[in-house]
Protein backbone atom coordinates (compact mmCIF):
# COMPACT_ATOMS: atom_id res chain seq x y z
CA UNK A 1 0.00 0.00 0.00
CA UNK A 2 1.14 3.52 -0.70
CA UNK A 3 1.36 6.12 2.02
CA UNK A 4 -0.08 9.62 1.82
CA UNK A 5 3.03 10.83 0.07
CA UNK A 6 2.39 8.70 -3.02
CA UNK A 7 2.70 9.77 -6.66
CA UNK A 8 -0.49 11.88 -6.81
CA UNK A 9 -0.77 14.02 -3.68
CA UNK A 10 1.10 17.31 -3.91
CA UNK A 11 1.79 17.03 -7.65
CA UNK A 12 0.10 18.41 -10.74
CA UNK A 13 -1.54 15.50 -12.55
CA UNK A 14 -3.71 15.65 -15.67
CA UNK A 15 -7.22 14.23 -15.46
CA UNK A 16 -7.70 11.09 -17.59
CA UNK A 17 -10.27 10.91 -20.36
CA UNK A 18 -11.51 7.39 -19.65
CA UNK A 19 -12.62 5.28 -16.71
CA UNK A 20 -9.40 4.19 -14.99
CA UNK A 21 -9.79 2.23 -11.72
CA UNK A 22 -6.02 1.99 -11.29
CA UNK A 23 -5.93 5.69 -10.42
CA UNK A 24 -7.17 4.98 -6.88
CA UNK A 25 -4.40 4.92 -4.29
CA UNK A 26 -4.80 3.16 -0.91
CA UNK A 27 -3.50 4.53 2.37
CA UNK A 28 -2.66 2.07 5.12
CA UNK A 29 -4.70 2.97 8.20
CA UNK A 30 -2.50 0.98 10.58
CA UNK A 31 0.61 2.89 9.53
CA UNK A 32 -1.11 6.25 10.00
CA UNK A 33 -2.40 5.27 13.44
CA UNK A 34 0.92 3.82 14.52
CA UNK A 35 2.69 7.07 13.63
CA UNK A 36 0.13 9.06 15.66
CA UNK A 37 0.08 6.67 18.63
CA UNK A 38 -3.58 5.78 18.13
CA UNK A 39 -5.35 2.53 19.05
CA UNK A 40 -8.14 1.50 16.70
CA UNK A 41 -9.75 -0.65 19.40
CA UNK A 42 -10.94 2.51 21.19
CA UNK A 43 -13.52 3.55 18.58
CA UNK A 44 -16.05 2.57 15.95
CA UNK A 45 -17.28 4.58 13.00
CA UNK A 46 -16.79 5.43 9.37
CA UNK A 47 -15.49 8.04 6.95
CA UNK A 48 -18.17 9.72 4.85
CA UNK A 49 -16.89 11.07 1.54
CA UNK A 50 -19.25 13.49 -0.23
CA UNK A 51 -18.26 13.75 -3.88
CA UNK A 52 -19.90 16.75 -5.54
CA UNK A 53 -18.25 16.63 -8.99
CA UNK A 54 -19.42 13.39 -10.62
CA UNK A 55 -20.64 13.25 -14.21
CA UNK A 56 -20.83 10.91 -17.19
CA UNK A 57 -22.55 10.67 -20.60
CA UNK A 58 -25.80 8.81 -21.20
CA UNK A 59 -26.37 6.62 -24.25
CA UNK A 60 -27.27 9.69 -26.34
CA UNK A 61 -24.17 11.60 -25.27
CA UNK A 62 -25.96 13.99 -22.89
CA UNK A 63 -24.11 14.68 -19.63
CA UNK A 64 -25.58 13.36 -16.40
CA UNK A 65 -24.54 14.95 -13.09
CA UNK A 66 -25.04 12.97 -9.88
CA UNK A 67 -23.02 13.72 -6.72
CA UNK A 68 -22.22 10.65 -4.62
CA UNK A 69 -21.81 9.73 -0.98
CA UNK A 70 -19.25 7.02 -0.14
CA UNK A 71 -19.21 5.43 3.33
CA UNK A 72 -15.97 3.66 4.26
CA UNK A 73 -15.87 1.79 7.59
CA UNK A 74 -13.04 2.86 9.88
CA UNK A 75 -12.21 -0.84 10.31
CA UNK A 76 -11.11 -1.12 6.68
CA UNK A 77 -7.38 -1.88 6.25
CA UNK A 78 -7.00 1.18 4.03
CA UNK A 79 -8.64 4.41 3.05
CA UNK A 80 -8.23 6.43 -0.14
CA UNK A 81 -5.91 9.24 -1.07
CA UNK A 82 -8.32 12.07 -1.80
CA UNK A 83 -6.69 13.45 -4.94
CA UNK A 84 -6.59 9.98 -6.46
CA UNK A 85 -10.34 9.68 -5.83
CA UNK A 86 -10.92 13.04 -7.52
CA UNK A 87 -8.97 11.91 -10.61
CA UNK A 88 -10.76 8.56 -10.62
CA UNK A 89 -14.19 10.24 -10.56
CA UNK A 90 -13.14 12.78 -13.20
CA UNK A 91 -12.37 9.85 -15.50
CA UNK A 92 -16.11 9.13 -15.84
CA UNK A 93 -16.67 12.46 -17.63
CA UNK A 94 -16.37 11.08 -21.17
CA UNK A 95 -17.67 7.58 -20.45
CA UNK A 96 -20.96 6.46 -21.98
CA UNK A 97 -22.97 4.84 -19.19
CA UNK A 98 -26.37 3.16 -19.54
CA UNK A 99 -27.57 4.17 -16.09
CA UNK A 100 -26.65 5.54 -12.67
CA UNK A 101 -26.68 2.07 -11.10
CA UNK A 102 -23.72 1.09 -13.28
CA UNK A 103 -21.70 3.99 -11.87
CA UNK A 104 -22.69 3.21 -8.28
CA UNK A 105 -21.72 -0.44 -8.68
CA UNK A 106 -18.40 0.41 -10.33
CA UNK A 107 -17.44 2.95 -7.66
CA UNK A 108 -18.44 0.57 -4.85
CA UNK A 109 -16.39 -2.26 -6.36
CA UNK A 110 -13.33 -0.13 -7.11
CA UNK A 111 -13.25 1.81 -3.83
CA UNK A 112 -14.06 -1.30 -1.81
CA UNK A 113 -11.25 -3.14 -3.53
CA UNK A 114 -8.75 -0.41 -2.71
CA UNK A 115 -9.92 -0.05 0.90
CA UNK A 116 -10.11 -3.79 1.51
CA UNK A 117 -13.70 -3.72 2.82
CA UNK A 118 -17.25 -3.31 1.50
CA UNK A 119 -18.27 0.33 1.09
CA UNK A 120 -21.68 1.93 0.56
CA UNK A 121 -22.12 4.24 -2.43
CA UNK A 122 -25.36 6.18 -2.90
CA UNK A 123 -26.49 9.32 -4.73
CA UNK A 124 -25.86 12.29 -2.48
CA UNK A 125 -29.42 13.55 -2.92
CA UNK A 126 -31.29 10.26 -2.51
CA UNK A 127 -33.62 9.42 0.35
CA UNK A 128 -31.52 6.39 1.30
CA UNK A 129 -28.35 8.47 1.52
CA UNK A 130 -29.79 11.09 3.86
CA UNK A 131 -31.13 13.85 1.62
CA UNK A 132 -32.71 15.49 4.66
CA UNK A 133 -29.77 16.11 7.00
CA UNK A 134 -30.29 16.23 10.73
CA UNK A 135 -30.00 19.63 12.35
CA UNK A 136 -27.47 19.62 15.18
CA UNK A 137 -29.34 20.60 18.33
CA UNK A 138 -26.35 20.98 20.63
CA UNK A 139 -24.63 24.01 22.11
CA UNK A 140 -22.13 26.03 20.06
CA UNK A 141 -18.79 26.95 21.62
CA UNK A 142 -18.17 29.71 19.10
CA UNK A 143 -19.37 32.65 21.20
CA UNK A 144 -17.15 31.85 24.18
CA UNK A 145 -14.87 34.80 24.90
CA UNK A 146 -11.71 32.83 25.56
CA UNK A 147 -8.08 33.90 25.31
CA UNK A 148 -6.04 31.53 23.11
CA UNK A 149 -2.28 31.41 22.62
CA UNK A 150 -1.61 27.74 21.77
CA UNK A 151 -1.84 26.70 18.11
CA UNK A 152 -0.17 23.29 18.16
CA UNK A 153 -2.16 20.28 19.36
CA UNK A 154 -2.04 20.22 23.15
CA UNK A 155 -4.23 17.62 24.94
CA UNK A 156 -3.22 19.05 28.34
CA UNK A 157 -5.55 21.98 27.62
CA UNK A 158 -8.56 19.71 28.18
CA UNK A 159 -10.30 19.72 31.55
CA UNK A 160 -13.34 17.96 33.00
CA UNK A 161 -14.70 17.12 36.41
CA UNK A 162 -17.45 17.60 38.91
CA UNK A 163 -20.98 16.68 38.03
CA UNK A 164 -22.00 14.05 35.49
CA UNK A 165 -23.29 15.44 32.19
CA UNK A 166 -24.66 14.36 28.82
CA UNK A 167 -24.13 17.09 26.24
CA UNK A 168 -23.87 17.87 22.54
CA UNK A 169 -21.32 20.56 21.71
CA UNK A 170 -20.01 21.98 18.45
CA UNK A 171 -17.66 24.52 16.92
CA UNK A 172 -17.25 25.89 13.40
CA UNK A 173 -13.88 27.49 14.25
CA UNK A 174 -11.80 24.39 13.60
CA UNK A 175 -8.77 24.35 11.31
CA UNK A 176 -5.77 22.08 10.88
CA UNK A 177 -3.08 21.84 8.19
CA UNK A 178 -2.52 19.35 5.39
CA UNK A 179 0.89 17.78 6.12
CA UNK A 180 1.79 17.57 2.43
CA UNK A 181 0.54 20.82 0.89
CA UNK A 182 0.64 23.00 4.01
CA UNK A 183 -2.81 24.35 3.15
CA UNK A 184 -5.42 24.87 5.90
CA UNK A 185 -8.20 22.32 6.27
CA UNK A 186 -11.33 24.09 7.55
CA UNK A 187 -14.11 22.26 9.33
CA UNK A 188 -16.78 21.92 11.98
CA UNK A 189 -16.50 19.57 14.95
CA UNK A 190 -19.44 17.96 16.73
CA UNK A 191 -18.93 16.29 20.12
CA UNK A 192 -21.53 14.28 22.01
CA UNK A 193 -20.56 12.72 25.33
CA UNK A 194 -21.66 11.40 28.70
CA UNK A 195 -19.30 11.61 31.66
CA UNK A 196 -17.65 14.25 33.85
CA UNK A 197 -18.76 17.66 32.57
CA UNK A 198 -16.33 19.10 30.04
CA UNK A 199 -14.93 22.56 30.68
CA UNK A 200 -16.22 24.32 27.57
CA UNK A 201 -13.58 27.05 27.55
CA UNK A 202 -10.90 24.37 27.80
CA UNK A 203 -12.49 22.31 25.02
CA UNK A 204 -12.54 25.28 22.66
CA UNK A 205 -8.91 26.14 23.44
CA UNK A 206 -7.97 22.52 22.79
CA UNK A 207 -9.77 22.37 19.43
CA UNK A 208 -8.26 25.71 18.37
CA UNK A 209 -4.81 24.31 19.23
CA UNK A 210 -5.01 22.23 16.03
CA UNK A 211 -4.68 25.39 13.95
CA UNK A 212 -1.04 24.67 13.05
CA UNK A 213 -1.24 20.91 13.59
CA UNK A 214 -0.34 18.96 10.44
CA UNK A 215 -2.37 15.77 10.03
CA UNK A 216 -4.95 14.25 7.73
CA UNK A 217 -8.68 14.45 8.48
CA UNK A 218 -9.06 10.88 9.76
CA UNK A 219 -6.06 11.17 12.07
CA UNK A 220 -7.22 14.52 13.44
CA UNK A 221 -10.66 13.16 14.37
CA UNK A 222 -9.15 10.05 15.95
CA UNK A 223 -6.73 12.20 17.96
CA UNK A 224 -9.57 14.41 19.24
CA UNK A 225 -11.64 11.34 20.10
CA UNK A 226 -8.77 9.61 21.91
CA UNK A 227 -7.76 12.71 23.88
CA UNK A 228 -11.32 13.30 25.08
CA UNK A 229 -11.88 9.64 25.92
CA UNK A 230 -8.70 9.29 27.98
CA UNK A 231 -8.14 12.73 29.51
CA UNK A 232 -11.78 13.50 30.27
CA UNK A 233 -12.90 9.97 31.20
CA UNK A 234 -15.92 10.05 28.90
CA UNK A 235 -18.18 7.03 29.34
CA UNK A 236 -19.86 7.55 25.98
CA UNK A 237 -18.35 9.64 23.22
CA UNK A 238 -18.95 10.59 19.60
CA UNK A 239 -16.75 12.94 17.56
CA UNK A 240 -17.74 13.96 14.04
CA UNK A 241 -15.39 16.13 12.01
CA UNK A 242 -17.05 17.72 8.97
CA UNK A 243 -14.39 19.29 6.76
CA UNK A 244 -15.07 21.72 3.94
CA UNK A 245 -14.70 20.41 0.43
CA UNK A 246 -11.49 20.54 -1.54
CA UNK A 247 -11.33 19.45 -5.17
CA UNK A 248 -15.06 18.77 -5.12
CA UNK A 249 -14.84 16.32 -2.20
CA UNK A 250 -15.49 16.81 1.51
CA UNK A 251 -14.37 14.16 4.00
CA UNK A 252 -16.26 13.62 7.25
CA UNK A 253 -14.65 11.15 9.68
CA UNK A 254 -16.98 9.89 12.41
CA UNK A 255 -15.75 8.05 15.52
CA UNK A 256 -17.88 6.77 18.39
CA UNK A 257 -17.98 4.41 21.33
CA UNK A 258 -21.56 3.43 20.43
CA UNK A 259 -22.35 3.38 16.74
CA UNK A 260 -20.81 2.72 13.33
CA UNK A 261 -22.95 5.05 11.21
CA UNK A 262 -22.61 8.81 10.94
CA UNK A 263 -25.67 11.08 10.71
CA UNK A 264 -26.04 13.52 7.82
CA UNK A 265 -25.58 16.87 9.50
CA UNK A 266 -26.87 20.15 8.11
CA UNK A 267 -24.39 23.04 8.26
CA UNK A 268 -24.46 26.53 6.79
CA UNK A 269 -20.80 26.07 5.84
CA UNK A 270 -21.40 22.99 3.65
Amino acid sequence: MSDRHGPVLGRQVSSPNRYTPDLLEPIDRAAQRRAAGLEASRFRGEDVWRCHEVSWLNARGRPVVSPLRIRVPCTSPATMESKSLKLYLNAFMQEYVSGEDDVLKAVAADVGGVCGAPVAVTPLGSATSGSEPDAWTGCSLDDLDVAVDVYERNPSLLAAGGEYASERLCTHLFASVCPVTGQPDWGSFFVEYSGPRLDRDALLRYLVSYRRHAAFHETVVEQVFTDLLIRCACERLTVHGCFLRRGGIDINPFRSTDTDTAPSLRSTRR
